[in-house]
């Protein structure tokens, strides 16, 4: 029978106190090497909250993933995707989000909690133009907490060092016939997705 834990006090007496710079080291605010750090970061894992459930969204840009509008405030532009909406259905309905950072060939990750808005203004949006492309929203987030990460996640996987561990995965298309019985995906959608989101990449 499974065994589990029952309440917070039973799960501190588990683990025991935290360290002492895993709390020191939370910023409620941009700090200079914070800045430094999450503007360098392309990639990032958005989670979000709302009436279905969790979702958690990868974010990626060919630059800074997001923008600073002010030390407590970062953007992050919605470009295209497959209009889901996940994370935006849940931040229209619950603001909480959290952002995790990440920097090709870095383990440290870098944390951010806070709350969510999503607004359509043109002022912000016109701040990601690119090439005559604009996102249809951006996301407003209010910095609630800004910390690092421990690194021993990416360093027991393996993350930067281990090499590419793709071979023999099931591809987007073979996912796809499979939860639709054949009826749609297969080597017909893969073949075709290259050119496709080169098309619809923002």
């Amino acid at each position: 029978m499974a065994e589990y834990v029952k309440n917070i006090k039973e799960l501190e007496a588990l683990y025991g106190a935290p360290g002492v710079a895993s709390i020191r080291k939370v910023a409620q605010q941009m700090t200079p090497l914070y800045r430094k750090w999450i503007l360098a970061s392309r990639f990032c894992i958005v989670s979000t909250v709302g009436p279905e459930g969790t979702d958690g969204s990868p974010r990626g840009d060919d630059g800074p993933v997001v923008q600073e509008l002010d030390e407590h405030t970062l953007l992050m532009p919605d470009w295209r995707g497959n209009n889901r909406m996940d994370t935006l259905r849940n931040i229209v309905a619950d603001g909480r989000i959290s952002l995790l950072f990440m920097v090709a060939g870095s383990n440290t990750v870098v944390r951010v909690n806070g709350a969510a808005k999503v607004s359509i203004e043109p002022e912000l949006c016109a701040r990601f133009e690119d090439r005559g492309r604009l996102p249809r929203s951006v996301i407003v987030i209010k910095i609630g907490e800004i910390y690092t990460q421990c690194a021993r996640a990416p360093m027991r996987a393996g993350l930067w060092s281990a090499g590419d561990q793709s071979a023999g995965l099931p591809t987007a298309g073979e996912i796809l016939a499979e939860q639709t019985d054949g009826e749609e995906g297969g080597a017909t959608y893969d073949a075709d997705w290259a050119a496709r989101a080169e098309k619809t990449m923002w």
